[in-house]
C-alpha cells in the first residue's frame, strides 16, 4: 500500500531522476477544461472560494476553468465524483473538513478520502466558536459551564447538522466539562443563527464565515474560540486550550484535491498557482472578508493537516459515539 511518506519519496526522487520529464508534465498542464467541483450549494463560502479561485486562473492560463455544484450526501456525491475521475489534474474537489471526520462516523463511504484523494493545497481555515445570545447569564464560557449544570437538560446547543463540526465540538465540551445540555440540529448554519438570536437555543458553535456578519449587530456574545490560535476576527476571545480545555486545536479548513494517482509535477503547479492568487492583496482581502485565514500552504503540508486531523477526529467521534446514517 503506498502511504503519504512514500508517495513523497516517490515525488522528489521522480522529479530528480527526470527532471524534464518533471517539466514537460508541468508544461502540458492544463491541457483541456479544468472542472473544480464544489459538493455543496452555489453561494456558500466553499463555493465563493471556489469560483475565486476558477476565475483568476483560467484569466492566467487561458484555458477554461468551470465550477460545478453537486451537493448531496453531506458532500459525498460531490467528492465521490472526483475521487473517481481521471487522475490528470482535470477535476478538483474543493473540500472542506468533513472530509476528515465522515469516514469515522459513517457505516459507509462511497470512497476513501485519504486513499482515493490527494491533497492539494490549503484555501482557507477558520475558528469556530461558542456563542450565546447577548442577554445571556453567561458572559464567561466558565460561567455558561455552571449554570448548564446547575439546571441539567434546561439548556441546549444548537449545531448546524448532525455530524458537522459544530456537533463534534459540542460534544467534546460536553464530555470534558460534565454538562447534560440537549444537542439542536439544524439543517445548515443560517436556521441555527436565527434561532441563536431569538431566544430559542442556549449556545452554538458557529463557524467564522457565519458569525462574521453578525459581529456587529450587538446581539451576540462569543465565549471561547477553537483553534491553536486566537482568532484575527476576533483577538480578545480565547481559545478553548487558553482555558483548559483539549483537543480544541483543529482549525475548519477549505482545501482543494485531486484524484489519487494525479502526477506530482500537476498537483504542484495547480498548489503553486493557487497559492500565487492567495497571496494578491484582492484575493486576500475578499477571503479575510468572509471571517477566514488565506493559506496557500504546499500539499505535503496541507496532507499533514488532513491526517492529523482525521485522525484527532475519529478519537472524538469513537469517544462521543457519533453515527450518521
Amino acid at each position: 500500500m503506498t502511504t503519504p511518506k512514500t508517495s513523497r519519496r516517490a515525488f522528489v526522487a521522480a522529479a530528480a531522476a527526470f527532471p524534464f520529464g518533471f517539466a514537460a508534465a508541468q508544461a502540458k498542464y492544463p491541457s483541456g477544461p479544468i472542472r473544480i467541483v464544489v459538493p455543496y450549494p452555489a453561494g456558500g463560502a466553499t463555493d465563493t472560494l471556489a469560483r475565486m479561485i476558477a476565475q483568476e486562473m483560467q484569466n492566467t492560463w487561458g484555458g477554461s476553468v468551470i465550477v460545478d455544484n453537486k451537493p448531496g450526501a453531506s458532500g459525498n456525491i460531490g467528492g465521490q465524483l472526483v475521487a473517481k475521475a481521471p487522475a490528470d489534474g482535470h477535476t478538483v474537489l474543493m473540500g472542506i473538513t468533513a472530509l476528515a471526520q465522515l469516514p469515522a462516523m459513517m457505516a459507509k463511504m462511497p470512497f476513501d478520502p485519504l486513499k482515493d484523494l490527494v491533497p492539494v493545497v490549503e484555501v482557507a481555515r477558520s475558528n469556530s466558536f461558542l456563542v450565546v445570545p447577548v442577554d445571556s447569564l453567561a458572559s464567561s464560557i466558565r460561567q455558561f459551564i455552571a449554570i448548564t449544570k446547575a439546571s441539567p437538560q434546561r439548556y441546549s446547543y444548537g449545531s448546524y447538522g448532525n455530524g458537522t463540526s459544530a456537533h463534534i465540538q459540542g460534544e467534546l465540551l460536553k464530555m470534558q466539562a460534565g454538562l447534560d445540555i440537549v444537542h439542536v440540529p439544524y439543517k445548515g448554519s443560517a436556521p441555527l443563527i436565527v434561532d441563536l438570536l431569538g431566544g430559542q437555543v442556549t449556545a452554538g458553535f458557529v463557524d467564522a464565515a457565519t458569525l462574521a456578519p453578525h459581529l456587529k449587530t450587538g446581539k451576540v456574545r462569543v465565549l471561547a474560540a477553537t483553534g491553536a490560535q486566537r482568532s484575527r476576527i476576533l483577538p480578545d476571545v480565547p481559545t478553548f486550550s487558553e482555558l483548559g480545555y483539549k483537543d480544541f486545536e483543529a482549525y475548519g479548513w477549505f482545501g482543494m484535491f485531486m484524484p489519487a494517482g494525479t502526477p506530482p509535477a500537476v498537483v504542484m503547479k495547480f498548489s503553486d498557482e493557487a497559492a500565487r492568487i492567495l497571496k494578491q492583496p484582492q484575493h486576500k482581502a475578499r477571503v479575510e472578508a468572509l471571517g477566514l485565514t488565506p493559506v496557500g500552504n504546499k500539499p505535503q503540508e496541507f496532507a499533514r493537516t488532513v491526517r492529523g486531523d482525521s485522525a484527532l477526529y475519529a478519537k472524538i467521534i469513537k469517544a462521543a459515539n457519533i453515527k450518521m446514517e
